[in-house]
């Protein structure tokens, strides 16, 4: 019985510890189920958070545009480094001609000079002086010139253009050893070896009671067949050329000076004083902010056209300046009186004219062909406005000038509000005596 019994209540303290064990499985994973429950609940939750924000900034970004990209800046256009304007690209590489025309009155009027980019006035001996244009676009002109002969220091102007040069002769003593190296690219109308040949490029056309010097001419087919004879780069070279010489204004805008204080009105220009037999000129027109040009009282006009030569921009370049012969400023008997420009020279001043006012400059030539830089009394380049330039050269020391009837002397420099009196009597007799017929020249 004993036995028994303690069989009973070990089975019965084993159901008891079952019974037991069995309540506490339950509560734990009750526990479990509770705490997935919550996490699903949280993960649910964040999932929502998670696509609301997505719909949010789904929304966002259809409610609010994207910036448009800003525009692609327009490419730059080619143009002119002469006239500061727009050039078809296959002109622009064509290199342009330097041509020396006569300024005789009986050689007026001459055929080309509409096409005239840049103009040059510059004496020579016995008070007269002689004219160069640079000229861009010429290569469907029908007749040039007359064209007559060249100094020393128009190739050395002439050279920073890049250009070939076209001239009848000059004086071989003084223009040979430029014109016979190897770089400068001329085409001569006296064929004379130490200037070099002149191609067949020229002809004459006589006129009743016209010298023969003012006869000669040429027209783009022959200048175009000498430059393929003498085997000449009919582009620009690269290492000699410079696409930048002024710096122009943009398109629509018009430098009329305002920004100094000093400028002058500068409406009528005479030069007499500077050319007295020439006694160039050029009056200002408000309406198109031209300067029209005038040689000997009358209008300068083209042969062919009929119109008068215009400018938009006109610099006055004081240069030092020598006899040839013999390096002073003292004219001597027996010589012809040829004169040597230094147009390559920092430090020397001039004037720059446009728009009615005139300013101060001063000018820097580095070498044969860098450009001629103008800058203000500030030290900042001028800025030019696009259009025809004209330059007129004078002696550092004698030329003089008026500007609206106010005579400009050689030591007025920086001031223009208040010019000197005139101390001298005006004579140009001393300058420069008349020139003997140089060998190999036309006149």
């Amino acid at each position: 019985m004993r036995k028994r019994s303690l069989c009973v209540l070990t089975v019965a303290a084993l159901t008891l510890s079952s019974a037991l064990v069995g309540c506490g499985g339950s509560t734990s994973a009750q526990t479990q189920q509770e705490e997935t429950t919550v996490e699903t609940e949280k993960k649910t939750e964040e999932t929502a958070s998670a696509d609301t924000t997505a719909i949010d900034t789904a929304t966002e970004a259809i409610s609010k545009p994207e910036p448009e990209p800003e525009p692609e800046p327009e490419p730059e256009l080619p143009r002119s480094p002469l006239t500061g304007k727009v050039m078809d690209e296959e002109l622009l590489r064509q290199r342009p001609l330097a041509f020396m025309f006569p300024i005789n009155k009986q050689a007026q009027p001459q055929y080309g000079l509409d096409r005239v980019d840049v103009f040059y006035e510059i004496m020579e001996e016995g008070n007269m002086s002689r004219q160069m244009g640079i000229m861009q676009d010429w290569q469907d002109l029908e007749r040039i010139g007359n064209v007559r002969s060249i100094r020393s220091y128009f190739v050395y102007e002439a050279l920073e253009w890049d250009p070939i040069i076209i001239h009848f002769g000059g004086p071989s003593d003084y223009t040979g050893e430029i014109l016979s190296r190897e770089d400068v690219d001329n085409i001569n109308g006296t064929g004379h070896e130490s200037m070099g040949p002149d191609y067949g490029a020229f002809y004459r056309i006589p006129h009743d009671g016209v010298a023969l010097e003012h006869t000669a001419y040429t027209d783009a087919e022959h200048i175009l067949d000498a430059i393929e004879e003498a085997g000449f780069e009919k582009e620009h070279r690269e290492e000699y050329y410079h696409d930048k010489h002024f710096t122009f204004t943009k398109d629509g805008e018009i430098n009329d000076l305002s920004q100094y204080p000093d400028a002058v009105d500068a409406t009528e220009i005479d030069m007499s004083g500077s050319y007295p037999v020439t006694q160039s000129a050029l009056s200002y027109d408000e309406e198109d902010h031209l300067y029209y040009k005038r040689l000997y009282g009358e209008d300068q006009c083209d042969a062919v056209t009929g119109e008068q030569m215009a400018f938009t921009n006109i610099f006055i370049q004081r240069c030092e300046w020598v006899y040839a012969n013999n390096d002073s400023r003292e004219w001597e008997d027996g010589t012809h009186g040829y004169l040597w420009f230094r147009i390559e020279d920092p430090g020397y001043d001039g004037f720059y004219i446009t728009n009615g006012k005139m300013i101060h400059v001063t000018w820097n030539k580095a070498d044969d062909y860098e450009p001629t830089l103008f800058y203000d009394d500030n030290g900042n380049e001028v800025t030019v406005n696009q259009g025809r330039t004209m330059i007129f050269i004078i002696r550092d020391d004698r030329d003089d000038f008026d500007i609206d009837g106010i005579t400009y002397y050689p030591d007025d420099h920086t001031t223009l509000t208040e010019p000197h009196e005139d101390s001298s009597d005006g004579s140009t007799e001393e300058e420069s005596a008349p020139a003997e017929e140089p060998e190999f020249e036309e006149m």
